[in-house]
C-alpha cells in the first residue's frame, strides 16, 4: 500500500493500514514535513518509527504489534511518476492520493494510472461532482490500457473520498444530543441514534439492533470519550444480547429505523431564493402606498359621477391629471377645475412614494447580500466556530437537519461564507479570541458549542472562555492530539461535572473510510461511538469463510461484525456503489436490500449482506493478514 500526502491524514491512514489490516505501507511525503501537523514537534529523525508506532496506538487503541509488515518512507516535494516509480506504484495494491490540493491528487492519480492500469486508486477530493467524472475517467483509462481486465473488477478501482464529507455528520451530531447519525445505503439512511441511559433496574432497550454500549451512565453522563484509547470503560462496539440485556445505567447506540431518503423539502427551506413583499417594503410604505391608490379610485369615481363620462374614460383623465400630462381645465365647470386640482396635488405626493419604495427596496436587496446578524430572541442553536473546508459542510448537515446555527468566522473570504449567506445563516464576523465575538452570537442561550477550527490552541480557547460565560454549556472540539484531547477532556469534565464535553478529530474520523476503500471493499459510511467508529460496509459473500455457509446468527462475531441487510437483487442489477444515493429524476428506485434478514438464512457464495463493523473486525473479514479468532459452527452451503 502506497500512501502519498502532506498531513495528518496521510499519517493517520498509514497507521490504520500498517496495524489495523497488518499491511506493508510506504508513507510518500514531503521532506521536511511535521509528522503529526503543526501541532506536535517530534525530531527529524526516525520520523517514520514514530508515526507507525505513536499514531497507531492513538488509533487504534492498542500499543501496536512488534511484529508484522513494515513500512517504509519516501521523501518528495510532489507526487511525480519518477517518485511514484520509486516507491513501487507497478507493484502495489492501491494507492491513497490525500494531499490538501486537489490539482496535485489529480496529476498523480492520472500518473498512476498510467504506470499501473490495474492499480486501485482512492483520491482525496473536495468537490464531490468534480470527483464523479475523475472516477469515470480513470476507469475508462484502465480498461483501454488494460483490455483484459474484467470490468466488474473496477467496481471499486477508483475511489473518491473527502474527509470532510466523512467527517461532518460526526462532527454535526456530536454537538446536538439526541441527533440521528445516518449512513446511505442503497438509497436508503441507516439511522444510529444514540439513547439516554435507562433508569436502575432498566435494562438498555435494544431497538431493532444495538450496535454498541456507550461508557456513558447516569452517574457520568459524559463517559470516558476523551480519548481514542478510553480503556476497558470505554463503549463496547456490537454486543452480543446477553451482554445487552445484562447492561444497566448506560447509553446505547441503537438501529433505530431505515427510510427513504431525499424526501421533498418543506417550503420553508426555499426561503431566500427570493424576498417576499413585507421583506422588500416596510409596513408604513404599503400604507401610504395603499392611500395613494385609494385617493385615485375616489377621484376617478368622483370625476365619473360628476362629468357623466364613461367610468373607463374618467379613470383615464383622472391618470392623465395625475401625471400632469393633461390639458389645463380652463373654460370646464367648477367641479372639473377641482377635481384637476385635487389629483394633481396626489400626484405630487406620489413622486416621493416611488422615490421611498426605491431605496427601500434597494436597501433591502443589500441586506439580503449580506449575512444576517442572529435575531434577538434567538435561543437553543448551535454556535459553530469555523467555515473553512470542515465546517462548511458541517453547516450544511445541521441546516439539512434543520438545527438553528449561528456562525463564527475570522476571515470574510472563508469557504463557507457564501454557503451561509445563501441560507441565510446568522454569522458574526470576528476573532472568537476577542471579548465580545461570542457574545455576540449569543453563546449565553446556546444549546452547544461545536469548534471546528484548525488551530486546537483556538477552539480550546473558545471553549476555555464560553464555559466562563455558560459552565452547563455542551462543547463539542475538534482536536487532533489524541493525549492533548485526554488532557482536556479530563480537566474541562473535573472543573465542569455538569457539563458534556467531547472531542472529534477528522482525520481519526476519516481514516477508517479511506483505509476501507484501498482494501477493496465498498465503506457505506461511518458511525462514531465516542472516539471510536462503526463502519458500514458493503460485502460479497464469496471468499470470506467466517460469513460463506454460516446462517445469519451463526455469522454474528460480537465485538466484530454483524450482519445488517442482505441483497436480494440479482448480480447484474446490483448497483456497485450503495452509498451513492439513487439520482433524483422523478421515477422510483426500489431498492434490493432486505433489512433484519432472517437469523437461519444460510450465506451463500454469490450473495452481498450490508454489515456493521469494528476496523478490527474488518480488518480481519477482508485484510490479507487476518488475525485469529472465534469460529462458530460452519454448515455447508444450501444446495450443496
Amino acid at each position: 500500500m502506497i500512501v502519498c500526502g502532506d498531513g495528518a491524514l496521510a499519517h493517520r491512514l498509514a497507521a490504520e493500514l500498517r496495524d489495523v489490516y497488518r499491511e506493508h505501507v510506504t508513507l510518500v511525503r514531503p521532506g521536511g514535513a511535521p509528522v503529526l501537523g503543526t501541532r506536535l514537534a517530534v525530531p527529524r529523525q526516525g520520523r517514520a518509527a514514530v508515526l507507525l508506532g505513536r499514531v497507531g496506538a492513538a488509533v487504534t487503541g492498542t500499543p501496536p504489534a512488534p511484529e508484522g509488515p513494515a513500512g517504509s518512507t519516501v521523501e518528495a516535494a510532489e507526487p511525480t511518476e519518477p517518485v511514484l516509480a520509486s516507491a513501487g506504484v507497478d507493484r502495489a495494491a492501491a494507492l491513497a492520493l490525500v494531499y490538501e490540493d486537489d490539482e496535485t491528487n489529480i496529476r498523480a492519480a492520472l500518473a498512476a494510472r498510467r504506470l499501473n492500469p490495474g492499480l486501485r486508486l482512492v483520491i482525496r477530493l473536495y468537490n464531490r461532482k468534480l470527483g464523479q467524472h475523475l472516477e469515470e475517467l480513470l476507469d475508462q483509462a484502465a480498461l483501454v490500457s488494460r483490455p483484459d481486465l474484467d470490468p466488474a473488477t473496477l467496481d471499486a478501482s477508483t475511489t473518491v473520498l473527502s474527509d470532510a464529507d466523512t467527517a461532518a455528520p460526526a462532527l454535526a451530531a456530536s454537538a446536538v444530543a439526541g441527533t440521528s447519525k445516518v449512513v446511505h445505503a442503497d438509497g436508503l439512511l441507516l439511522r444510529a441514534v444514540e439513547r439516554t441511559p435507562p433508569g436502575p433496574g432498566q435494562a438498555a432497550d435494544p431497538g431493532l439492533c444495538t450496535l454498541a454500549l456507550l461508557s456513558a451512565t447516569a452517574s457520568d453522563p459524559a463517559g470516558q470519550e476523551g480519548s481514542d484509547s478510553s480503556g476497558t470503560a470505554g463503549p463496547l462496539l456490537l454486543p452480543d444480547p446477553g451482554t445487552v440485556a445484562a447492561a444497566t445505567g448506560r447509553g446505547t447506540i441503537v438501529l433505530e429505523t431505515v427510510t427513504h431518503s431525499g424526501p421533498a423539502l418543506p417550503a420553508s427551506r426555499l426561503a431566500g431564493r427570493g424576498l417576499p413583499l413585507s421583506e422588500l417594503f416596510s409596513r408604513r410604505l404599503r400604507w401610504a402606498a395603499a392611500g395613494t391608490v385609494g385617493a385615485v379610485l375616489g377621484l376617478a369615481v368622483a370625476s365619473w359621477l360628476t362629468t357623466g363620462d364613461h367610468p373607463l374614460h374618467a379613470a383615464y383623465i383622472t391618470l392623465l391629471d395625475l401625471f400632469a400630462i393633461n390639458d389645463p381645465a380652463v373654460g370646464e365647470s367648477t367641479a372639473r377645475q377641482v377635481l384637476q386640482l385635487l389629483t394633481g396635488l396626489v400626484g405630487l405626493a406620489l413622486l416621493p412614494l416611488l422615490v421611498a419604495g426605491a431605496l427601500e427596496a434597494l436597501g433591502a436587496f443589500r441586506s439580503a447580500s449580506a449575512l444576517p446578524k442572529p435575531p434577538r430572541g434567538l435561543s437553543g442553536h448551535v454556535v459553530l466556530l469555523g467555515l473553512g473546508k470542515i465546517g462548511t459542510r458541517v453547516l450544511a448537515r445541521l441546516r439539512d437537519l434543520d438545527i438553528p446555527v449561528v456562525c463564527v468566522e475570522e476571515d470574510p473570504e472563508a469557504r463557507g461564507i457564501a454557503l451561509a449567506r445563501r441560507l441565510r445563516v446568522p454569522t458574526v464576523l470576528g476573532d472568537v479570541t476577542q471579548e465580545g465575538v461570542l457574545e455576540a452570537a449569543k453563546i449565553h442561550r446556546a444549546a452547544a458549542l461545536l469548534a471546528v477550527t484548525s488551530s486546537d490552541t483556538t477552539n480550546l480557547e473558545a471553549a476555555l472562555y464560553a464555559r466562563t460565560l455558560r459552565s452547563d454549556l455542551r462543547v463539542s472540539l475538534r482536536l487532533y492530539d489524541d493525549d492533548f484531547a485526554t488532557v482536556v477532556y479530563r480537566t474541562l469534565r473535573t472543573a465542569h461535572p455538569e457539563a458534556l464535553t467531547r472531542s472529534r478529530s477528522v482525520s481519526h474520523l476519516a481514516a477508517p473510510a479511506f483505509a476501507g476503500a484501498m482494501m477493496g471493499r465498498q465503506i457505506l459510511g461511518a458511525v462514531p461511538v465516542e472516539r471510536k467508529v462503526l463502519l458500514f460496509a458493503a460485502l460479497v459473500v464469496a471468499g470470506h469463510p467466517q460469513l460463506e455457509g454460516r446462517t445469519v446468527a451463526e455469522s454474528f462475531r460480537p465485538g466484530a461484525w454483524r450482519v445488517l441487510a442482505l441483497d436480494t437483487a440479482a448480480p447484474a442489477d446490483r448497483r456497485p456503489d450503495l452509498a451513492v444515493p439513487h439520482p433524483a429524476d422523478g421515477e422510483a428506485h426500489p431498492t434490493g436490500l432486505v433489512w433484519d434478514p432472517h437469523p437461519g438464512y444460510v450465506l451463500r457464495s454469490g450473495d452481498r449482506v450490508v454489515l456493521a463493523a469494528t476496523r478490527r473486525g474488518l480488518a480481519e473479514l477482508l485484510g490479507r493478514h487476518p488475525r485469529p479468532g472465534p469460529a462458530g459452527p460452519r454448515r455447508p452451503p444450501a444446495g450443496s
